[in-house]
């Protein structure tokens, strides 16, 4: 009698196939493997030295899966996967523009990042302030494009607002004296941040997105671009050789999980804050001009007011 033999990549293509637009992480696939082929299973496990229980089993499966990726990418480009922790594995058939569109169009239906609710760009402000405290003590804050003034036309003010913009206390730990000589000297006591959030990053709309970025972020001490989802390794590629360039950082949200969000690549700090620029945004903006004002009590009290930041719970998604 002949044992039958587990045929990983073939299994993978047709799980994920008749699952389209569903995210997989290689443990739930291969989770369904071991349930669907319970033979060629057992028959992988007694054939190995080294895999002495079903765990051992479930973890070769997993490693199997990322080491055939690229292989089986290749021969199914419509297989596609997720960056950043931990990868995530789906079958689309629609193009890298056509799932940007249906992330940012607001007549489609929303984006179904985690496979398991619809998210819109919005749900990921909280979440995003929530990481931020959570890992950088950072006091965010969203800035409403909507509350900007018209007088330059309709994209006379286009690329020119972050979404998020934060505020970083460096003298949160330090003596009150030596607060009050830093004091003295107002733009070596914080660090000003600005993000850029995207649902999603794929190769169709990286570059755009990256120097929207950089446009947006030029007055800050960091700047950083935020997805919700990255998608395809040449992504992150590409964003690895801009990041380096431009000194922008980038973030990968978790979105089930924010204050677990990563950040990929740092930001590299501009010491000095661009006031002519920030000063056109406070002109342009309400919400950036209150950010100011908030920034300016600090300075003036020593404490930040958490009324006038976005430091709320995350509503679980």
């Amino acid at each position: 009698m002949m044992t039958k033999r587990l045929n990983l990549s073939k299994a993978v293509v047709d799980f994920l196939s008749v699952n389209p637009e569903k995210k997989y992480t290689a443990r739930q696939i291969a989770e369904w493997v071991c349930t669907e082929f319970p033979e060629e299973c057992r028959t992988k496990r007694e054939s190995s030295r080294v895999l002495e229980t079903d765990g051992d089993l479930l973890q070769q499966l997993v490693a199997e899966i990322g080491t055939l990726r690229p292989q089986i990418q290749k021969k199914h480009p419509n297989l596609k996967t997720t960056e950043g922790r931990p990868r995530k594995y789906f079958f689309s058939e629609k193009t890298d523009s056509a799932e940007v569109d249906a992330a940012e169009n607001p007549h489609v239906p929303a984006l179904d990042i985690t496979g398991i609710t619809k998210i819109e760009e919005r749900h990921l402000y909280p979440m995003l302030s929530a990481y931020l405290w959570a890992e950088f003590r950072v006091y965010a804050k969203r800035i409403d494009e909507k509350r900007s003034s018209n007088k330059r036309g309709p994209n006379g003010n286009r690329w020119l607002y972050p979404d998020v913009v934060g505020m970083e206390d460096l003298g949160a730990e330090w003596h009150p004296e030596v607060q009050n000589c830093v004091s003295e000297y107002a733009d070596k006591r914080t660090k000003l941040w600005s993000f850029e959030v995207k649902l999603l990053l794929n190769r169709s709309n990286v570059r755009e997105c990256f120097f929207q970025t950089v446009s947006n972020s030029s007055w800050s001490n960091n700047g950083y671009l935020v997805a919700g989802e990255i998608e395809g390794t040449e992504t992150i590629k590409e964003l690895r050789i801009l990041c380096a360039a431009h000194g922008i950082g980038l973030i990968k949200l978790d979105i089930e999980n924010p204050t677990e969000s990563q950040a990929l690549i740092p930001a590299k700090v501009r010491t000095e804050i661009d006031w002519d620029a920030a000063n056109r945004l406070a002109v342009e903006n309400r919400d950036f001009l209150d950010y100011l004002k908030s920034v300016r009590q600090f300075y003036q009290t020593g404490e930040a007011k958490q009324s006038d930041w976005d430091l709320q719970e995350v509503a679980t998604i």
